[in-house]
């Protein structure tokens, strides 16, 4: 709906109609202008910090045009790991499950194999030997024998390293030196810090080497990804800030972190990516949500914070202070950018209005409204 000055200045005079309706919420002056509302009232500096009523100058800004288009919520791959055992083995324990917050280092599962049965024992016996060797020293034994107990023990300790067991684990092994200890059963660990988001697997499971058993995602940060057309594409810069609705008004901050190269082969679309801050835990990995992205197109505007414009009589309304004296004044309201409103009439540039303690002046009124002088 398109607001000229006229229907402005209906929607004003409608508005005060209804607050003058009430004898105690507002007054004229003898030029018909409304002077001051009751409810409110007249605060100095120092009162206004007390109640922790904030104002600021109304100013031009710039808001950047945006394209919004549908979009899917995805783990942060850069930020992800996956578990799975490089032999083939049967999971015997679990420590963690779906949704279990872990740290790197710690353990996931029990794994048991024949085959790391067989490393086992086999780094056991050349570790023994040389030892040996070793102890004896190259006067001793020969030179062949030297190296290959050597080589030997490298070679069972890479080949146990290599099917999954860990370095703490090995150590242990060859500490106890008792044969009877390489049982082939070893701990998978987690390699970060995360959120486990999928464990398919059941415990006796014969598991096959890569087979994915879990999989860890630091859900602090995740991607939304949408597609454009390629031709707006240069309006879009790496960098630049996003926005993702994941409910009716409720949007959170994002950037733009990558732009693909290739185009969809089916869509003829070009995939961009937005980096999200989630600590909130708002946003979950598959959710459908809309994304708008900032281009480089602009417009100068009146914009207000956001927190400055509120509901009053079903209009929005912002608190205007003119000396020591507050009165609301009603507003049309344009786009939407983050924490920026755009004004398209009732308010003008050097216009002092209040951004922070809306609400308490809002009470004030309803209470005076309602006659309530307590």
């Amino acid at each position: 709906m398109m607001f000229d000055k006229y229907h402005i200045t209906y929607r004003i005079f409608l508005l005060f109609s209804l607050l003058l309706a009430s004898p105690v919420f507002a007054e004229e002056d003898n030029n018909g202008n409304i002077a001051k509302v009751q409810g409110i009232p007249e605060m100095n500096a120092r009162q206004r910090q007390s109640m922790g009523i904030v104002t600021s100058t109304v100013f031009k800004r710039k808001l950047y045009k945006e394209i919004i288009a549908p979009g899917d919520v995805g783990v942060n791959i850069y930020l992800s790991s996956q578990i799975s055992t490089r032999i083939r083995s049967q999971v015997i324990k679990r420590y963690a499950r779906v949704g279990d917050n872990v740290t790197a280092g710690q353990i996931l599962l029990t794994l048991s194999s024949v085959s790391m049965a067989n490393a086992q024992s086999e780094m056991l016996i050349a570790d023994r030997e040389w030892k040996r060797v070793k102890k004896l020293g190259r006067k001793v034994v020969s030179e062949q024998r030297f190296v290959e107990a050597q080589v030997n023990r490298q070679q069972a300790h890479a080949k146990a390293l290599a099917y999954g067991i860990t370095e703490a684990q090995i150590a242990a092994l060859l500490k106890q030196g008792d044969a009877s200890k390489a049982t082939g059963m070893f701990n998978l660990l987690s390699i970060q810090n995360g959120t486990i988001i999928s464990d398919n697997f059941l415990l006796g499971q014969v598991v096959e080497p890569g087979q994915l058993l879990m999989e860890i995602s630091d859900e602090s940060q995740l991607w939304a990804e949408t597609q454009i057309n390629p031709h707006d594409v240069r309006n879009i810069q790496v960098g630049t800030p996003a926005r993702i609705e994941i409910d009716k008004e409720l949007w959170i901050p994002g950037k733009v972190i990558q732009i693909h190269r290739l185009i969809n082969e089916t869509t003829r679309t070009l995939p961009v990516r937005v980096e999200v801050n989630n600590e909130q835990g708002l946003l979950r990995p598959g959710q459908f949500v809309k994304v708008a992205l900032q281009t480089t197109s602009s417009h100068e505007v009146i914009a207000t914070p956001r927190s400055a414009v509120t509901l009053l009589q079903g209009e929005h309304v912002v608190f205007v202070l003119k000396g020591n004296t507050f009165f609301p004044q009603l507003v049309a309201i344009g786009e939407t950018r983050g924490d920026w409103v755009e004004v398209k009439n009732g308010l003008k540039t050097n216009d002092e209005i209040v951004i922070k303690g809306v609400f308490v002046l809002k009470s004030l009124l309803l209470k005076s409204q309602i006659g309530d002088t307590d």
